[in-house]
């Protein structure tokens, strides 16, 4: 079988990464990959939004199936656009259609698709130009913080948490004004919900299911969750407050209802779903959904999976997901992403990379890496640059060893957060 991954981050490595294992896989193409993928498959510098190339490349590469990595193809349509075409349709394509992928790219068309399902999720209100006056009256009625996310795709930046009243006005009307380009031309305004947030993945083939391992996402650039929010600075899975009482909750208030509404919308879902949710006292709530699996999660879950994936893709885009067994490693994955210095903000690209060949017992991902000929060596290219995952039994030792490892890899102006998961040790510890 001949794969086409479309992206070019850590997340895509992970995936290249799990299929290269696979008797099932002959080749793989990324498009457009980057350092860390050269290793496991063959680089295509192709946008994966340029979906006349793409096709291109599947027809001259004889692909069988299509795993789309990253929301923008997806909000774009390239679903439909694969299925609306006759060289291209008989080939199995990972994601939903244009109108599913909204539950990622609309903020305000997943609070009423949840509100219509009666899905658990925050209060809310959407804001434009036309209703800010509305909007401010709705913020003054919650209490401190403020939840202010930008409707569109804004690359995981798009959320505003603030404490102080007169900020949050300042921010809806910069937010509405462009703040976030046309991302934030409409803005949803939240309840906050307080409790301890966790990100799970459900596979599935528009009729039956899987729930892949659940992972904590650690936002917050700097340590003890200050700072910018990033497209996220580590994860840890599993989850050890999400115990077998809360998953049922969430199976059958959250999962079930989301994948009905998706039928009864005829909407085609044939893929991963992301669901952001707040554990809030015992009770799960939404706070998103994404339409892929999360970066840097599916770094950290990835390697938990012992099934061959490919099956598990080919069975996805077949239909038959029911037949196959979906098997987990017990062990503690815990991924530690080092990132250019200056990140979420400006940052310089094209330093040199040092070290990953030192690593050991451990998972080195690429995230935002790419090749130099004339530095003879890998050099960063993104604000996340590498992805360190290490396992173990113990959640501190799997901590220890991807810490350890993490320090191994150099490069100038590197940073990581050295608490991811202490957290849980703690609350480990605490109960």
């Amino acid at each position: 079988m001949n794969i086409l991954i479309l992206g070019s981050g850590g997340r895509e490595h992970a995936l290249a990464w799990k299929l290269k294992q696979s008797k099932r896989v002959q080749k793989i193409f990324i498009a457009p990959g980057n350092a860390g993928t050269l290793t496991v498959g063959k680089n295509l510098p192709v946008d994966s939004t340029d979906f006349q190339e793409i096709k291109t490349i599947c027809v001259e590469n004889l692909i069988d199936l299509v795993i789309v990595g990253s929301e923008t193809p997806l909000v774009a349509g390239i679903v439909d656009f694969f299925h609306h075409d006759e060289v291209l349709k008989g080939i199995n394509i990972i994601g939903p259609d244009k109108a599913g992928a909204q539950l990622e790219g609309s903020k305000a068309f997943a609070k009423i698709f949840m509100n219509s399902y009666h899905i658990p999720t925050a209060a809310h209100f959407t804001v434009d130009a036309g209703n800010i006056e509305a909007g401010i009256e709705f913020l003054h009625r919650q209490s401190s913080p403020y939840v202010l996310k930008a409707n569109g795709l804004a690359a995981g930046k798009g959320v505003l948490i603030l404490n102080d009243l007169a900020e949050a006005e300042k921010e809806l009307r910069l937010m509405i004004e462009g703040k976030f380009g046309q991302a934030s031309s409409q803005v949803v305004i939240e309840q906050f919900l307080d409790g301890i947030e966790l990100s799970l993945f459900v596979l599935t083939d528009g009729e039956s299911y899987k729930i892949l391992p659940s992972a904590k996402d650690y936002k917050r650039v700097g340590e003890g969750d200050s700072g910018l929010n990033t497209g996220g600075m580590g994860a840890v899975s599993p989850v050890v407050f999400a115990d077998q009482q809360f998953m049922q909750k969430v199976e059958n208030q959250i999962i079930k209802p989301t994948l009905f509404g998706l039928k009864e919308q005829n909407i085609h879902y044939k893929g991963f779903i992301f669901i952001g949710l707040m554990n809030v006292n015992g009770d799960p709530y939404v706070i998103e959904y994404n339409v892929r699996l999360g970066d840097p999660e599916a770094e950290c879950i990835i390697p938990r999976i012992n099934s061959d994936f490919c099956e598990l893709m080919e069975a996805a885009g077949k239909g038959t997901l029911s037949e196959v067994e979906l098997e987990i490693d017990e062990r503690f994955a815990v991924t530690i992403m080092l990132v250019s210095g200056g990140y979420p903000g400006e940052f310089k690209r094209g330093k040199k990379i040092t070290g990953i060949n030192n690593t050991k017992d451990c998972v080195v991902f690429h995230a935002g890496t790419s090749t130099d000929i004339e530095m003879e060596g890998i050099k960063t290219f993104g604000g996340r640059v590498i992805a360190v995952t290490a396992k173990d039994y113990r959640l501190e030792m799997a901590r220890s060893k991807a810490l350890a490892n993490a320090e191994k890899i150099i490069f100038e102006g590197r940073y990581f957060r050295r608490d991811i998961g202490l957290d849980l040790l703690n609350y480990v510890a605490k109960n």
